[in-house]
C-alpha cells in the first residue's frame, strides 16, 4: 500500500461528511506502529456527532473508535507487535499524570483524549497508534476485533456493578451497548430483563442473546417489572440509553438496596426524588468507556467461542462509500444494529 495515496473521511460540521485527501503520516515512533484500517464499527457516538448532539465534540474531526487495524510498521517492542499482526485499537489516550490514571483509573482520566471524539479516529487508511493500546489476536477476524470495544464497554459496566450470580438485572436500551451488558451481565449469572421501544430490537436481544423476558416502554413498563419480579424490582439496573427521561425514570425500577449504573450520557441535568432514593439506601454510578483489561478479557472469549458477535453486524459499507451512504443509517427504518465500514 503506498501511504502517500491516503483518504480520510472528515466530518466537516453536522451533516457533512466528506471523503478527502490527507496527508501521509510520518513513520512510526519508538513507541508507536503505522497502522492500516481493516475495519471500523459504526455506533451512536457517530451517529449523534453527525447530528450536532454530540457532547466534548469539535469540528472537523475524522469519526471512528470501534477499530480494527493490520500493523504496517513498528520497531522492536515488548509487546511482541510486528508487522502484519491484526489487533484491536482501544481509543482511549490517558494523560498518564492524574489522579485518575495514579489510581488505575484510566478509563476517567482528567485529560481523556477519545479517538473519534476529542482527536481524529479511525475513519482514514493509515494512521499511528501507540503500542500499549494495540490488542493483538492471531486468531480473529478483522470483524470480530472492531467489536471488541463495544463489548468491553458492556463488560466494564457490569464489572462496575459487580454483579452476583443469579441476581436480576435490567437493561434499559438495548443498542449495541445495551446488547453488550446483555452478553456480560448473562456471562456473570444474572437473569436478564432487556426493555427498549423498538420492538425489533427486543425481539432480537430475546431471539440472539437469550434475554429471559423483554418489555416494551409502550406500555406500563414499571408493573410489567413488577409482575416479573413478584414486586421487588431489580437488584441492578443499566441504563443506556443516553435519554435524558429514560435514566430518570431509571430510578423507579431499582430494588430497594440495588443500583443505577448510567452508561448512557446526555447532555443534560438529571432529577430523582430523594427521599424514594433514601428510602431504598440506592446506589447511582456511571460507566465510563472500558480498560485495557475488559478488551483482554472480551478477546479471550471471543477467542475461546463464548462469546460470538456475528449476529450484531446488520450493515457493511465499502470505505469509499460511506459519505453517501451515512445518512441513511440513521433513522429507525434502517434496521441497523451494527454497521462496519470495510477497506
Amino acid at each position: 500500500m503506498n501511504v502517500n495515496l491516503m483518504k480520510e473521511i472528515i466530518l466537516k460540521e453536522p451533516g457533512r461528511l466528506l471523503l478527502a485527501d490527507a496527508p501521509a503520516p510520518a513513520g512510526p515512533g519508538p513507541d508507536e506502529a503505522l497502522v492500516r484500517a481493516r475495519r471500523v464499527g459504526l455506533c451512536g457516538t457517530d451517529y449523534h456527532a453527525f447530528c450536532g448532539e454530540q457532547p466534548f465534540f469539535t469540528y472537523p474531526r475524522v469519526l471512528g473508535h470501534e477499530l480494527a487495524v493490520e500493523i504496517i510498521e513498528c520497531g522492536p517492542n515488548s509487546y511482541n507487535l510486528r508487522a502484519g499482526d491484526l489487533c484491536a485499537v482501544e481509543p482511549y489516550l490517558e494523560c498518564g499524570r492524574c489522579i485518575a490514571c495514579a489510581r488505575a483509573r484510566p478509563n476517567c482520566c482528567v485529560d481523556l483524549k477519545v479517538m473519534g471524539v476529542h482527536v481524529d479516529g479511525g475513519l482514514r487508511e493509515v494512521y499511528r497508534v501507540p503500542l500499549r493500546k494495540l490488542h493483538r489476536s492471531l486468531s480473529l477476524s478483522a470483524d470480530e476485533l472492531a467489536l471488541v470495544e463495544p463489548f468491553a464497554i458492556g463488560a466494564h459496566a457490569v464489572e462496575r456493578a459487580r454483579l452476583e450470580k443469579g441476581e436480576t438485572a435490567l437493561v434499559v436500551g438495548v443498542g449495541p451497548i445495551g446488547l453488550s451488558i446483555v452478553q456480560a451481565a448473562q456471562a456473570a449469572g444474572a437473569r436478564v430483563i432487556a426493555m427498549d421501544l423498538n420492538e425489533e430490537r427486543l425481539k432480537f436481544c430475546e431471539e440472539h442473546f437469550g434475554a429471559a423476558h423483554v418489555i416494551n416502554t409502550a406500555g406500563d413498563a414499571e408493573e410489567s417489572l413488577r409482575q416479573l419480579t413478584h414486586g421487588e424490582m431489580p437488584t441492578a439496573v443499566f441504563e443506556a440509553t443516553g435519554s435524558a427521561s429514560s435514566m430518570e425514570r431509571a430510578f423507579r425500577f431499582v430494588a430497594s438496596g440495588g443500583r443505577l449504573i448510567l452508561v448512557g450520557l446526555c447532555q443534560a441535568n438529571l432529577s430523582f426524588h430523594d427521599p424514594e432514593f433514601h428510602r431504598r439506601e440506592m446506589t447511582v454510578m456511571s460507566s465510563r468507556n472500558s480498560t485495557s483489561a475488559n478488551f483482554t478479557e472480551i478477546i479471550s472469549l471471543m477467542e475461546t467461542g463464548k462469546l460470538d458477535p456475528g449476529p450484531w453486524v446488520t450493515h457493511r459499507i465499502p470505505f469509499l462509500e460511506l459519505p453517501g451512504r451515512f445518512p441513511a443509517l440513521l433513522g429507525p427504518e434502517s434496521g441497523v444494529l451494527k454497521a462496519l465500514v470495510e477497506w
